[in-house]
């Protein structure tokens, strides 16, 4: 039997009209929107100090500033995002839409703590530090990917013919 044509042509909206309604009438998209490539931003500049320090042994302490800033930021955007979902789906995390996207932020939220505890703790070397923020930020491009992915389809799905926009 053949697949029913109908359900790869058509794939399941990432947004029904009321919660396209409520995500574009709330702040807090605004507000992920201004932190998502504030945080990408951030992360260049922390990657480009770590891989500074495990290249030249130089830079150590503005290597260590900029993953705190990164896992700060990353906190944040994870908790504005939460209440944007919580507008947008009606539950904080883990919404339909989203829920392996915010699966695998966990796994990137773990990393980035994590390293603030061997940091804070003294578990870790320098060296071994910079390597579990690259293991952080190696999870954070995937997740990053992930909602990057979504909201590209998102866009391709609002741009077929025949969608209400």
């Amino acid at each position: 039997m053949l697949p029913d044509s109908t359900v790869t042509a058509n794939p399941p909206r990432l947004y029904s009209p009321e919660e396209r309604a409520r995500r574009d009438g709330t702040r807090w998209t605004l507000v992920q929107g201004i932190l998502a490539p504030a945080q990408f931003a951030i992360f260049l500049i922390s990657l480009i100090l770590v891989l500074r320090y495990l290249g030249t042994g130089e830079g150590y302490g503005a290597a260590t500033v900029s993953v705190v800033i990164k896992t700060a930021a990353l906190y944040l955007i994870m908790v504005t995002g939460a209440i944007w979902e919580k507008v947008v789906f009606g539950q904080y995390l883990f919404a339909p839409a989203f829920f392996w996207e915010d699966v695998f932020s966990f796994a990137v939220i773990a990393l980035h703590t994590a390293y603030l505890v061997a940091l804070y703790g003294g578990m870790l070397t320098p060296a071994g530090l910079m390597w579990l923020a690259l293991a952080a930020y190696g999870a954070y491009v995937i997740n990053a990917g992930q909602f990057i992915l979504k909201l590209r389809a998102a866009r391709l799905q609002m741009a077929a013919p025949g969608v209400a926009q």
